[in-house]
């Protein structure tokens, strides 16, 4: 694994993706991103139940590295940018659940990265934005398509055709992020909530990911019969058979159940 990127085990089928660049805030470098996309892959071959993804240092992911991006002739822009759809597609294609923790500034590819997370915590005072406008670009790594369906077209626009940064508070307020903690009790309070999540019954996690994913692209007619057409092979899981037991017998329930 590049020094780039670590991944690291926090115990309890929970797992951190760490971007490892700080001199330069963690921006996304070619080969950054690829230690990226095989760290992802990485942590699904060890069955990871929840992924915390943060940067290290004052930032959370800077966007694109817009300095090795300036020295690139157009094929390697475009390969750049492939390969940081390549990450991002992989974090949003995951069956664990993701959690961005953004520690300091997102901004571009950076909050790009966050969006294709199913959560977001932010600590208070956090920049957030998509600034590509700022530089004679648009979002080109998911988040022309992933803001609007989060905030709705008119803020999304109002945010990439700008590019203005704006606060984790008001970010909470249009919902954006999900959280915002003070930045000295960000990592346990995400920490926290991961472990909550790897308590969970893993298969009915990632089923429940894929109806709401699938399903937001159908109509609600479509999506129900999906809904329906999974429930099956829910309520006649082992999982399942063991949360009765643990109601009934008033105790924790002891999910075992993987993703395949």
């Amino acid at each position: 694994m590049s020094q780039d990127i670590i991944l690291d085990s926090l115990g309890g089928d929970v797992f951190e993706i760490r971007l490892e660049r700080p001199e330069r805030m963690n921006a996304l470098g070619a080969q950054t991103v690829v230690a990226l996309k095989r760290a992802v892959d990485e942590a699904a071959a060890q069955r990871a139940r929840v992924v915390l993804i943060r940067g290290s240092g004052r930032a959370f992911c800077a966007g694109a590295d817009l300095k090795e991006r300036k020295s690139m002739d157009l094929a390697a822009r475009m390969a750049h940018n492939a390969g940081i759809n390549e990450a991002v597609n992989a974090i949003g294609n995951a069956r664990f659940v993701t959690i961005a923790v953004l520690n300091g500034l997102a901004l571009g590819g950076g909050l790009e990265m966050a969006l294709a997370c199913d959560l977001r915590m932010a600590a208070a005072g956090v920049k957030i934005g998509l600034t590509e406008s700022r530089v004679g670009a648009f979002p080109g790594a998911g988040g022309t398509q992933r803001l609007p369906r989060l905030v709705g077209t008119s803020r999304a626009l109002h945010m990439m055709l700008s590019g203005e940064p704006v606060s984790s508070e008001y970010a909470l307020e249009i919902g954006l992020v999900n959280e915002v903690v003070p930045p000295e009790e960000l990592q346990a309070r995400a920490l926290e909530f991961a472990q909550l999540l790897a308590g969970r019954s893993a298969p009915a996690m990632a089923e429940l990911k894929r109806l709401v994913y699938r399903g937001m692209e159908m109509p609600l007619a479509d999506g129900l019969k999906l809904e329906r057409a999974a429930l099956p092979g829910i309520l006649g899981s082992a999982d399942y058979a063991e949360g009765l037991a643990a109601f009934e017998e008033r105790r924790p329930p002891r999910f075992t159940g993987i993703v395949q």
